[in-house]
C-alpha cells in the first residue's frame, strides 16, 4: 500500500500539468514592451476596425475595452461622437474614421487612444460551438499619432461560455501588459 500513495501523486501531477498545457494551448498572446504611461492622463477609445463577418463586433470590443480602462483605474476615458463610430457590415471607411476619430481626440485634448481591429469573433461550427475571438490593441500617442504599444491576440472558450466573456478575458490579458508600467 505505500508505493500506491506515491503512484497517486506522480498521477495528480501529471495529470495537472496536462491540463496546463491544455488550457495554455487555447490562448495566443503577442504583446509589445509596455509603454511608461500616465495613468491619470486624458484617454479616449477610437473605432476598432471589424475584419469579421459579424456586424458591430468592433463596437462590442471597444465598449469592453473602455470598461476595462475604466476598471484599471485609468483617468477619464472618452469616446468619440457617434457619427465617427458608424460600422457597418464589410465597410471600407475604416481608414477615414479612424482619422476622423483621432482629429476629435486632438481637439479633446486626450493625451492617448486606445483603439484596434476584430480579427474573430463568432461561435465555431460545430457539435460544441466554442466562442473564438481574436483582436488586436494599439496605444496610440494622440499628440503625434504614433503608436507607443500595440499587441494581439486570440482565444478560444469552452462550449457553454459566452463569447463576451472569452473576449473580455483575452482584451483583458492584452492590456495588463500595455498597462503594466502606467503611474
Amino acid at each position: 500500500m505505500r508505493h500506491s500513495r506515491p503512484l497517486i501523486h506522480r498521477f495528480l501531477i501529471a495529470a495537472f500539468a496536462g491540463l496546463l498545457v491544455f488550457l495554455s494551448a487555447c490562448t495566443t498572446l503577442d504583446r509589445g514592451t509596455p509603454p511608461a504611461l500616465e495613468k491619470s492622463a486624458s484617454w479616449v477609445v477610437l473605432p476598432f476596425a471589424n475584419h469579421t463577418e459579424t456586424p458591430l463586433a468592433g463596437q462590442r470590443a471597444e465598449a469592453i475595452a473602455e470598461a476595462l480602462l475604466h476598471a484599471r483605474g485609468v483617468g477619464t476615458v472618452g469616446r468619440p461622437p457617434a457619427g465617427a463610430q458608424q460600422e457597418a457590415l464589410f465597410d471600407a471607411g475604416d481608414q477615414r474614421r479612424q482619422e476622423e476619430a483621432l482629429a476629435w481626440a486632438r481637439e479633446q485634448q486626450a493625451r492617448y487612444a486606445l483603439t484596434g481591429s476584430v480579427e474573430e469573433w463568432r461561435y465555431k461550427v460545430g457539435v460544441d460551438g466554442e466562442p473564438a475571438v481574436g483582436v488586436t490593441l494599439r496605444i496610440v500617442d494622440v499628440g503625434t499619432g504614433r503608436v507607443i504599444w500595440s499587441a494581439a491576440g486570440g482565444k478560444s472558450g469552452w462550449s457553454r461560455e459566452a463569447l463576451a466573456a472569452v473576449a473580455q478575458k483575452l482584451i483583458r490579458e492584452l492590456l495588463q501588459t500595455g498597462l503594466a508600467s502606467a503611474r
